[in-house]
């Protein structure tokens, strides 16, 4: 479901009045948070995905690195984990299970939180993801709204993982293209968001089912500005854009761009296939924040120092101009 139409969903529901909840539905962010006190605040998120690998313990770690990557965009700290499992016992083995639960635990651990359990049912195929619970101090939430005129844009991660893996189902793209690709979303936005705190980060998230566009789009809305995105600036994913031009799309390329479509503009002209790109689903993918644009080269600097070295400056935050929240030049 687009996030219009969860909203409309959501509109007539009675919103809860507990001062105390800080980020809760009434925004598009990654995951409620509720103040505990001066000092803390909870941050919580669920996530769960269906497999894009047959190999057990990397789902498990890429469901880990996907759900976990929540609570680094809101700014905080992971502390626990609950197993969100749908599995088919009848068709599967018991070492299946046992690979994904592995998997996530690395990737727990690797986040410096604790798996404490969770609940496992029946289903036709295997789905996996998290409930997790962070901490953030209260003063220092990373939400989608607060982008200004003049903050440039970080990416830290390319995109693409979505047409890849789909592709790769027809045997079209490289060992080498899809080990990078995993090698991507299985790392965590832990040490990203560690050093990104740092620096005035005026809004976060991160880029998921979405695509690059409409994860922007919400934060250009929530904002009320305009994102200016770079193109030849935004890093992509070895052979993922080849993909789109040999034709390979994803299930919710034609949902994404629709959400998009009416509030973004190319200041050049691109081919369709090219534009698809912008709306690739993708799964644990980078962080996207904006800060002002007099901490940016530092921001990357210290990004790359850290060894994310495909961090970038990729666009900046414009007052809205009336027309697009979301321009591509």
């Amino acid at each position: 479901m687009s996030p219009v139409g969860l909203g409309e969903l959501l509109a007539g529901l009675p919103r809860n009045q507990d001062p105390n909840l800080l980020v809760g539905f009434d925004t598009h962010d990654d995951a409620a948070v509720y103040k505990l006190d001066d000092e803390r605040a909870i941050i919580h998120t669920a996530d769960i995905i269906t497999p894009p690998v047959d190999d057990p313990h990397l789902f498990g770690q890429i469901a880990a690195a996907n759900a976990l990557s929540d609570v680094f965009a809101m700014g905080g700290k992971p502390l626990l984990c609950l197993n969100l499992i749908g599995f088919p016992g009848d068709k599967l083995g018991a070492d299946v299970l046992h690979g994904m639960v592995a998997g996530a635990l690395s990737k727990i651990t690797e986040a410096g939180a604790v798996l404490a359990g969770g609940h496992t049912t029946d289903d036709d195929e295997p789905k996996f993801g998290l409930a997790v619970t962070g901490q953030v101090h209260p003063d220092r939430v990373w939400i989608n709204a607060g982008a200004r005129p003049g903050d440039a844009l970080i990416l830290t991660k390319p995109i693409g993982s979505g047409v890849l893996f789909n592709a790769n189902l027809k045997g079209w793209v490289s060992k080498e293209a899809l080990d990078a690709c995993i090698g991507w979303i299985t790392t965590l936005n832990r040490t990203a968001a560690e050093v990104l705190q740092a620096f005035d980060v005026h809004a976060a998230t991160d880029i998921t089912g979405f695509g690059l566009a409409g994860h922007g789009l919400e934060i250009a809305e929530g904002s009320d500005v305009t994102l200016r995105f770079d193109l030849d600036a935004v890093p992509l994913m070895d052979e993922a854009l080849a993909m789109y031009e040999k034709g390979m799309s994803t299930g919710v390329n034609a949902v994404n761009r629709q959400l998009v479509e009416p509030k973004w503009r190319f200041e050049r002209q691109l081919p369709r296939w090219h534009e698809e790109m912008l709306v690739d689903p993708q799964t644990s993918g980078p962080l996207l924040v904006a800060l002002p644009a007099a901490e940016a080269d530092e921001a990357v600097s210290a990004l790359r120092e850290a060894e994310i070295e495909i961090a970038r400056c990729v666009g900046s935050v414009e007052p809205f101009d009336g027309r697009s929240r979301v321009v591509f030049a």
